[in-house]
């Protein structure tokens, strides 16, 4: 079925290159109904992937895309990045501005040059608005079939999972299927276009270049082994001929090898030890440690993949040769108080952390591991505290809400507890979950504007819940 799938993803391609599929007339949707595409595209998206949530990793990938996007003209919508989390290579941008890099493309990358690159590249296609201009506004195909299509080819279609699955094949029987993978001619744009910003935001460009070569050595024969960004993004070599043409063009020579800044360093060891293969990553640092023993990094990855393999004791170790490197690191000093918290020395844990804290005072998983360590000791007021200045610096970070939460319920403040579970599970998108605690909430609530968030919530999330037992009971 897989290899079926596959093949029909590519004869759809095939299709959009020589324009059967486009519509001759009226190619394009308003800004409102690209929004509504990308809200719908976003529920499909949501409901069949993985995505890695880990703030260091978020918002050094959300710190690059927002570099680029700071030199485009005004732009009609906000611009998100985000990392699923699967190992293969592939990156592709919705209308509206969602732009999704997955963990196997980020893990190959050498640095910073690269991942901005890439980004730059979908942040044209948004930019040119390729897939809006595909879409017949006759609205022969709803926007929610639309973005059932789009998830089918961009995601793959394991990566769509059931429902945009579903929803393109049906689409197809019924004689209304469109492609909305890019052109040739969509590809030659985006990069053009994504060359000029990548450049006017500091950047060469060599990145684009040199990421396009390591997609294309992944294209062995056989359909199995095509990665998903070739099938979506078309003509690998024709790019690399343009794309090297106007780099030898316009840049005087390519930056030196060694251009990934120490953030890039530190975030793509994190994204591969903790989110990568753990047999590979494994694999990797004991080699890069047994080569370079001294080398930081390598120690520091190393590390992180004991730990997550549950050899804490070797993890510390290796964390520790580490920060005798760079003693003030405070991400090798956060990792190894997250591995003396794991292993239930709380009060050893906490001095390390508040240390690591101490050099970075808005380290998210420092704030994380040190509201769990007063937990631990009973330090429910002062773990309150951590926990609120954590969701308040980091709203999208989960755990910390449900930590937080249990955080109330331990010292009785049952209101505030239910409250703050109520938005933990609607971050979660579990809204079953969600009204059983707003509805809690609102029992013990007496402060009146609290008790209208509430309802505002409860009215909100009730909504979904009632919507996604709808769809349940049509499937």
């Amino acid at each position: 079925m897989q290899f079926v799938w596959k093949s029909l993803l590519i004869c759809l391609f095939f299709l959009l290159v020589t324009g059967a599929l486009i519509p001759k007339a009226a190619l394009s949707i308003t800004a409102a109904e690209e929004e509504e595409l990308s809200r719908e595209f976003m529920n499909v998206v949501l409901k069949s992937v993985k995505f890695v949530e880990d703030p260091d990793i978020v918002n050094y990938v959300n710190k690059v895309g927002k570099k680029i996007v700071s030199v485009l003209p005004p732009q009609p919508f906000t611009y998100h990045f985000y990392i699923i989390k699967e190992d293969v290579y592939n990156a592709f941008a919705t209308p509206a501005g969602h732009i999704f890099i997955y963990s196997g493309l980020m893990a190959a990358m050498d640095n910073e040059e690269e991942l901005a690159g890439i980004i730059g590249h979908e942040i044209a296609h948004v930019l040119c608005r390729h897939i809006s201009q595909k879409i017949d506004r006759s609205k022969k195909i709803s926007i929610a079939t639309l973005a059932g299509i789009a998830a089918g080819i961009f995601l793959g279609a394991e990566g769509a999972g059931e429902i945009g699955s579903a929803v393109m094949m049906g689409s197809m029987a019924a004689g209304q299927s469109m492609t909305l993978a890019y052109s040739r001619r969509d590809e030659r744009q985006a990069d053009q276009i994504g060359l000029k910003y990548l450049t006017k935001a500091g950047y060469s460009g060599y990145g684009l270049l040199t990421m396009l070569r390591k997609i294309r050595s992944k294209h062995w024969f056989g359909t199995e082994q095509v990665p998903t960004y070739l099938i979506t993004h078309p003509a690998p070599e024709e790019r690399l001929a343009y794309i090297g043409a106007w780099l030898e063009k316009n840049m005087k020579k390519p930056p030196p090898l060694e251009t990934d800044s120490s953030e890039f360093k530190r975030v793509n060891t994190r994204l591969v030890a903790l989110y990568g293969d753990e047999t590979l990553s494994l694999r990797k640092y004991k080699s890069a440690v047994t080569k370079n023993p001294k080398n930081p990094m390598a120690n520091y990855g190393y590390g992180l993949v004991l730990a997550r393999i549950g050899n804490r004791k070797d993890a510390a170790v290796y964390i520790k040769r580490a920060l005798e490197r760079e003693a003030f690191n405070s991400e090798f000093l956060v990792a190894l108080g997250r591995i003396y918290f794991l292993d239930g020395q709380y009060k050893k844990a906490l001095t390390i952390l508040e240390s690591a804290v101490s050099i970075a005072p808005d380290d998210p998983e420092g704030l994380f591991y040190i509201g769990r360590t007063q937990m631990e000791l009973g330090r429910f007021k002062d773990a309150e505290s951590t926990l609120k200045t954590l969701t308040k610096k980091y709203p999208d970070y989960k755990p910390g809400f449900y930590f937080l939460g249990n955080t109330y319920g331990k010292q009785g403040k049952l209101a505030d507890a239910h409250y703050t579970l109520g938005l933990y599970y609607t971050k979660k998108r579990e809204h079953r979950n969600a009204v059983v605690q707003f509805e809690k909430a609102l029992e013990k609530t007496t402060d009146p504007y609290r008790r209208e968030e509430i309802k505002n919530l409860l009215k909100k999330v009730s909504g979904k819940y009632e919507q996604e037992k709808k769809e349940v009971k049509e499937n």
